[in-house]
């Protein structure tokens, strides 16, 4: 197995064909042998979480709207919060109890059988997802042997970014040189 990428970008290369992550941003949440799990991060939908989820729209982050995390099982949620511990730590010791499970980098899931309160203290925002993108073993080592994505650093604020529409240009267009012209790649070459 190559080296897990959990905790990291998958940003699609204009090759991708798979209409379902056309210049999508996914942050890798598990990566073993058995295969991978992630999270589309730059797909809102226009349903808002306070609609959706009562109660949760006021920790949620800007834009305030249930992101579409991917095609697989997309009735289910997975809900990601950025901690309020200084320095980005786990959740300041919190269990899983209390709604919170640290991931990496002062991210965790937040259980939304729990309600707000319970994760207030230790969570600054959340995002919802809907469904998952998810991968068998093997499937994305050969998808990043073959050049679908780019495997680049996660930043906390990526999962919670304002400016979601924006992330597939900004995250290439932040690591410089011949990533950063691929943000200037047109979604439909025939039209250069």
């Amino acid at each position: 197995m190559t080296p897990s990428v959990r905790g990291r970008l998958l940003v699609a290369a204009p090759s991708l064909q798979d209409p379902n992550f056309d210049r999508t941003v996914v942050l890798v949440l598990e990566h073993t042998d058995d295969g991978a799990l992630g999270v589309v991060l730059n797909r809102p939908s226009e349903i808002d979480v306070s609609a959706a989820l009562p109660g949760w729209g006021l920790l949620a982050a800007a834009p305030p709207v249930v992101f579409l995390g991917g095609p697989v099982a997309p009735t289910g949620a997975i809900c990601l919060g950025r901690s309020s511990a200084a320095g980005g730590g786990d959740g300041g010791g919190r269990s899983e109890g209390d709604g919170w499970q640290p991931l990496f980098a002062g991210l965790g899931t937040v259980d939304l059988d729990h309600s707000p309160g319970d994760v207030a203290e230790v969570v600054v925002d959340v995002r919802v997802f809907v469904g998952h993108a998810g991968w068998g073993g093997g499937q994305l080592e050969a998808e990043i042997e073959v050049g679908a994505w780019f495997v680049l650093d996660a930043r906390p604020d990526d999962v919670v970014s304002p400016r979601a529409d924006d992330l597939w240009e900004l995250v290439l267009r932040r690591q410089g040189g011949a990533l950063a012209r691929v943000a200037n790649f047109p979604p439909d070459p025939s039209m250069n």
